[in-house]
């Protein structure tokens, strides 16, 4: 898919990846709808800023409306508590599931009879290397991300023949405020993150695997859980 000329909503573009993502996107000559609960904490140059919350049917049914001209999709919004799956309150699992795997699939839904109608196009799914990987004290994320990839995978059956190519995005910790207590050291470049996607989605490409914490996780799978 070509970005010159594309036109992109990208959830949660209000910080860390997701501006990174919109900011690039508008450089490569594309439009972007730069969505985020909170509109008005969105000052790039360049954008439409939308509201759309990705837990409220409401919101992304008039975001769908708003953005009628959308050719691409981005998938970026989502949540990190922190919970577990057995200590963590249910509401707070619940939540999580409902930002990183309803919320990305309501959207979905949304935008695709829009983009397929629009001539077809693209949709990425942000996700995570602990869509693999799945320690004991980030269980509630890493349950929802792998849903996620299971979501993305089928997706990408069901939209091909509309038109639609779907790919999705895997990275370790970047440095954004999400991952602000991890040391330095241990943390990617968003900008570099969201450079690697766009170019995937332009060469349509399934799968970005965008730091070597994803490449070394995705090739151990086969071996026992958690890796160990």
């Amino acid at each position: 898919m070509e970005l010159k000329h594309a036109v992109a909503v990208v959830t949660g573009a209000n910080r860390g990846l997701g501006r990174h993502l919109a900011t690039q996107l508008v450089e490569r000559g594309a439009t972007v709808y730069a969505a985020a609960r909170r509109p008005e904490t969105i000052d790039l140059p360049g954008v439409s800023p939308i509201a759309l919350d990705v837990t409220d049917p409401d919101s992304v049914r008039a975001a769908a409306r708003i953005a009628s001209d959308a050719t691409l999709l981005i998938n970026n919004a989502g949540a990190s508590t922190g919970a577990t799956l057995l200590g963590g309150e249910l509401e707070t699992v619940r939540r999580e599931m409902e930002t990183n795997f309803f919320g990305p699939l309501a959207v979905t839904r949304a935008f695709a009879p829009v983009i397929e109608a629009n001539g077809g196009g693209a949709v990425l799914n942000v996700l995570s290397v602990l869509s693999w990987l799945h320690p004991g004290a980030l269980g509630s994320y890493a349950s929802s991300k792998a849903a996620a990839w299971a979501q993305t995978n089928a997706i990408r059956e069901e939209l091909a023949p509309r038109g639609i190519h779907v790919t999705a995005l895997h990275v370790g910790y970047m440095d954004t405020d999400m991952a602000a207590r991890i040391p330095a050291d241990q943390k990617v470049d968003p900008a570099d993150v969201a450079a690697q996607a766009l170019d995937a989605i332009e060469q349509d490409l399934g799968e970005v695997l965008a730091d070597d914490t994803s490449r070394y996780v995705k090739q151990r799978l086969a071996d026992a859980p958690n890796l160990t």
